[in-house]
């Protein structure tokens, strides 16, 4: 085996794990406050880098673009508490999780209402070119613009799991989570909490919208790319910070080695054997979802998740 070569590879996927941490992030802050998957997560993503890019094309600083587009998700935030949340106080997760839904396509189609539906490049002034320093002494080659953005998304997805931990603002969203109605006993503004992380949740959206953008362009299919989070939530726990950074790394890692090995492992013996091949096209893409559903037979909480008991 090639040593340099499967460490430029699981370094690889493990930058790109940090990424997909972060878009788990946004739904498990969600899901902490509220108790619902948020179906929404994202079109959120898409909304805040077309709202980004479409400034910036309008002759706006990247700075402007990014307050203006921040605001832009903290009234989405507080208009969801308003609108939508607060109606739906104590019912059941299943009635929120269908309203996420709802906010799903309203945001899609309010996105392509105010700025087209057609693709945009996103340049953020960081190539994606192999690190020169590292190719040279270590003879592995890692994309600068792979280390800047795991690098934002690692400081960001950090100082979160921090104010959620230590704050008192984090306390009373582990609060809500518990019971709404005990919340609200104890004094806790349960609209305020829902308010100040759906503004959290809308400001990770954008910085994930802004890094995933950049790497594959800002179109309609960035909705999909919160579907990668999925893996990352069955395997570190819905209810997890900790757990949204370990399983980000493990599905990162894990996809970019199967797609480099797997092939190579099946392939070589059948070829031997029977002068035939396996065609292993797109495995990086379902290998994630085939590893969380085989985890979910052995810890269906996830890693860093709570198990429920129920007593009757």
């Amino acid at each position: 085996m090639n040593w340099q070569f499967f460490l430029e590879v699981l370094v690889g996927g493990l930058l790109a794990g940090v990424m997909y941490s972060l878009v788990a992030l946004g739904f498990v802050l969600i899901y902490k406050a509220s108790g619902v998957f948020n179906f929404a997560q994202g079109a959120m993503v898409f909304f805040a880098a077309l709202t980004f890019v479409s400034l910036v094309e309008r002759g706006f600083g990247f700075w402007v673009a990014f307050l203006i587009t921040f605001g832009a998700m903290v009234v989405f935030g507080v208009a969801t508490e308003r609108v939508v949340l607060r109606p739906l106080v104590n019912q059941p997760p299943i009635t929120l999780f269908m309203a996420t839904i709802g906010l799903t396509f309203v945001l899609e189609g309010l996105s392509q209402l105010l700025w087209g539906s057609q693709p945009h490049g996103l340049e953020l002034g960081i190539e994606d070119m192999p690190l020169e320093w590292l190719s040279q002494n270590a003879g592995i080659n890692v994309s600068q613009f792979d280390l800047f953005a795991a690098l934002v998304a690692g400081i960001l997805v950090s100082g979160l799991a921090l104010f959620f931990q230590k704050t008192r603002i984090g306390r009373a969203l582990r609060a809500v989570a518990d019971d709404h109605q005990a919340a609200l006993a104890v004094g806790i503004p349960l609209q305020q909490i829902w308010a100040i992380v759906w503004t959290v949740a809308g400001f990770v959206a954008l910085v994930s919208g802004l890094l995933w953008g950049a790497r594959n362009g800002v179109q309609f299919s960035l909705t999909f790319t919160a579907l990668k989070a999925l893996p990352v939530l069955i395997l570190g726990g819905f209810e997890s910070v900790a757990g949204a950074i370990v399983g980000g790394l493990i599905i990162g890692a894990s996809e970019k080695l199967a797609e480099i090995y797997i092939p190579e492992f099946l392939n070589a013996p059948l070829t031997e054997a029977m002068g035939v091949s396996v065609n292993l096209a797109g495995l990086e893409i379902w290998f994630p979802y085939a590893l969380a559903l085989a985890f979910l037979l052995i810890r269906p909480e996830g890693l860093f998740g709570e198990k429920h008991i129920d007593r009757v």
